[in-house]
Parts: structure tokens; C-alpha cells; sequence
């Protein structure tokens, strides 16, 4: 995996993990916005009743993940029933390229596509990238699930048997970078349509993940310079900024 994504959990990728311990109050603030806001929309379109609705399971488990307080996934799941508005915000895909020609998917829960997409396309032109149509680059990347463990008791080998017993697609070791130089990290990736199953043999067998969810796996990465990558990482902080966009994938390696 060459490639990373960055969305609700903050900065998170394959090779070249980032996670941000210890975040400024008012970046936990705004992701667990962004994740309740999820949690509401899911549970306003499917109900209450985890169990029986996928996109709510997945909410959740990403709340809990980030060590969202109850109170407020409690509040978040309340809100469906009194929040008339929970129904007007539409999953939009806005699809570009960065600096470099990376090429960029960005995920949004929004309720006014005007004031998003206008949103979007200033942060692409500010950083010297291109907002295209839908699909523009959408068919280089691949929908898929991936669960992020850092520790698993017997390692590799215990993961990839899970994994295959599970009909997992593929198992990768790697070592993180930036903050998490030297950590050792193992990722999971699955179909998109048997995630939610794959996910809850691997919580059962090695409990929580740090990190879960379904992806745009870019099918190909390319490198650029430090200069680009520092810019395309500013385009990707900014984007993550706006209140609409719940993530963000793009195709750039970590070499």
C-alpha cells in the first residue's frame, strides 16, 4: 500500500501513517462533528437498530474508535428523531487533481451542493489543482474496506490466517512515518460489500482496530517532489477543514 487517505480520524494512510496523538482541542472537536453528523444521517435513513443498519455500524465503530464520548453519540443518534434538516444532507463526490497531477477523492455529507462545490473547487485552484467532473478519476481507484491493527498477538502470520479464513483480498505489514517512525503497523483489506463481516471476525479475534473503514484505494501511486508534496498536503488540510468533507484519498506514494 503506496498510497493514503485522510478523512474523520484525522491523517491516516497506508505506508506512511500520521496519526495525531494528542490533537488540539478544536481538531477533536470539529472530527467528532463530522462524525456525528454521520451518526445522524445514517440513523435517520436506516433507524436506530445498529444490527440491521450497516452505515449506522459503521459510524459507530468509527466513534468509538476515536474515543467519542457516549453523550455524544447518544445526542447524535437522538437528533435523527428532531432534526428535520438530517434528511436533506446528501453524500456528494467531488473528484480532481492536486499539485503534481496527484489525483484526489473527496467524500462530503452536505446540504447545500452549491455552497460545497464552490467550497471544494476554491481550495483545488488555491493550492494550483483542477476540480473535475464526477468519474474524472474516480476509475484509478478501487472502493474496498481496510482495518489498520498495530499490535496483533501473533503478528503477521496470526492476521493473515484470519484474514484468509475470512475471504479478506490482502494483508501488508508496514512501518509507519512522520510521528510514527519505527511503529509497526498491519492492514486488512477487504471487498467492499463483506467489510462489515471481515471487521467484526478480526474485533472478536484482536479487538478494536485503530483505524477501519471503506476506502478509495488508488490502483496506482506516483511521487512527486517535497516542494509538491508539502502543497498537496496544505490543499489536503484545508479540505479536511471544511465542515462538509467527511474524507479525503488521493494516490500519493510514500517514496
Amino acid at each position: 500500500m503506496d498510497a493514503y487517505w485522510h478523512g474523520m480520524a484525522g491523517h491516516s494512510q497506508f505506508h506512511n501513517i500520521m496519526y495525531r496523538k494528542g490533537a488540539q482541542d478544536a481538531k477533536r472537536a470539529k472530527m467528532f462533528a463530522k462524525i456525528a453528523r454521520e451518526i445522524t444521517v445514517a440513523t435517520k435513513i436506516g433507524g436506530d437498530d445498529a444490527s440491521a443498519n450497516p452505515r449506522l455500524r459503521a459510524a459507530l465503530s468509527l466513534a468509538r474508535e476515536n474515543n467519542m464520548p457516549k453523550d455524544n453519540i447518544e445526542r447524535a443518534m437522538a437528533r435523527a428523531a428532531t432534526d428535520a434538516a438530517a434528511a436533506n444532507y446528501d453524500a456528494v463526490r467531488y473528484e480532481g487533481y492536486g499539485p503534481g497531477g496527484i489525483t484526489i477523492v473527496v467524500e462530503t455529507l452536505t446540504d447545500n451542493r452549491n455552497r460545497t462545490a464552490s467550497d471544494i473547487r476554491s481550495v483545488f485552484t488555491k493550492f494550483g489543482g483542477n476540480l473535475g467532473e464526477t468519474g474524472s478519476v474516480a476509475f484509478s481507484f478501487k472502493q474496498v474496506g481496510s482495518l489498520i491493527y498495530k499490535t496483533i498477538p501473533g503478528g503477521f502470520d496470526k492476521a493473515f490466517g484470519v484474514a484468509t479464513e475470512a475471504g479478506a483480498e490482502d494483508v501488508e505489514e508496514f512501518e509507519g512515518q512522520g510521528e510514527e517512525t519505527n511503529e509497526q503497523y498491519i492492514e486488512i483489506t477487504t471487498p467492499m460489500e463483506t467489510f462489515a463481516r471481515i471487521r467484526e471476525a478480526f474485533v472478536k479475534e484482536f479487538g478494536s482496530p485503530v483505524e477501519s473503514g471503506l476506502i478509495w484505494k488508488p490502483l496506482t501511486s506516483v511521487s512527486c517532489s517535497e516542494d509538491t508534496k508539502a502543497t498537496l498536503l496544505k490543499l489536503i488540510d484545508m479540505l479536511e477543514d471544511n465542515d462538509d468533507v467527511q474524507k479525503v484519498f488521493h494516490n500519493l506514494g510514500s517514496k
